[in-house]
């Protein structure tokens, strides 16, 4: 069984995921959004490599404390050595891309390699009832990075009230519109080719978009992320797994799966209101 289904957009490949598990395809890029700039400084880039594959892998994340980005379970679980943390929101418009390798893919990131390089750095931590997609009522696919060092100077993004999304049920679900951010993929029609909209490795920015709600679990949320519908921007695609959905000025969710190679149908985001990920976060926060 392929573990972490939802980074598999590797830096060093940038190939599309073709396992479907469970319906789902995990971990989508932002389909349909806008270059974030400076609009949300605390969510930022995390790079890694794989303790299995020894490749290198990159996902999104968000700073909730200055020590503390929450992101997704398998963009921490299984990862060698320490991740590569950036909060800039152009990393390359083309290729190559900046990011430093590892000397050594097999033990990955080390902490004097990314201090020589300028990056910042921290400890992967996945939650300890992660079901690696194996049980939809405890998927749990959530994760931190603890930094090695505090940021100063970018305030963080404010965590969700336990059981929030409970008040979002239908119909209101539908009508209600979240905002998504990340460092994935964009979809869109490649400049030779065939011109049948797909993922694209570079630019390798942050971007946003806006995605109305369509069905809510006790684990799950998940939005529309087709572009072309008119209540919402777009959503999330591969590299975007672990990054935030905001609503009301709370972060509600993270990117978790998607079920189409095109990243345009529906995303799925696991919910970071609940008492099981709240309960673990506590003691890190």
């Amino acid at each position: 069984m392929m573990k972490h289904p939802l980074r598999r957009l590797a830096l060093v490949v940038a190939a599309t995921l073709t396992l479907v598990m469970g319906g789902a395809l995990p971990a989508p890029a932002v389909t349909g959004g806008q270059p974030d700039g400076s609009g949300h400084p605390n969510v930022g880039l995390i790079v890694f490599y794989d303790l299995a594959d020894g490749l290198r892998y990159r996902c999104s994340a968000t700073l909730i404390s200055p020590t503390v980005l929450i992101t997704a379970a398998h963009c921490t679980e299984g990862t060698a050595g320490v991740t590569l943390v950036t909060f800039e929101s152009v990393i390359a418009e083309e290729p190559p891309s900046p990011l430093p390798a590892a000397a050594d893919p097999g033990i990955g990131y080390t902490p004097d390699e990314l201090e020589a390089a300028g990056y910042l750095w921290g400890t992967p931590i996945a939650h300890p009832e992660y079901s690696d997609f194996t049980d939809m009522a405890n998927w749990n696919d959530v994760g931190i990075i603890v930094l090695d060092e505090p940021v100063t100077n970018i305030a963080p993004a404010v965590l969700t009230p336990v059981n929030y999304l409970d008040r979002f049920g239908q119909p209101v679900l539908n009508r209600t519109i979240f905002e998504v951010v990340g460092y994935g993929t964009e979809v869109r029609k490649p400049e030779t080719g065939p011109q049948k909209p797909q993922p694209m490795s570079y630019p390798l920015i942050r971007r946003y978009t806006t995605s109305p709600g369509q069905k809510l679990t006790p684990q799950i949320l998940q939005l529309q992320g087709n572009p072309n519908d008119n209540r919402g921007g777009g959503g999330t695609c591969f590299g975007d797994s672990g990054g935030p959905v905001f609503l009301n000025g709370y972060l509600v969710a993270v990117t978790s799966y998607t079920y189409t190679s095109n990243c345009r149908y529906l995303g799925g985001y696991q919910r970071v209101d609940i008492p099981v990920v709240q309960d673990w976060l506590a003691p890190y926060l």
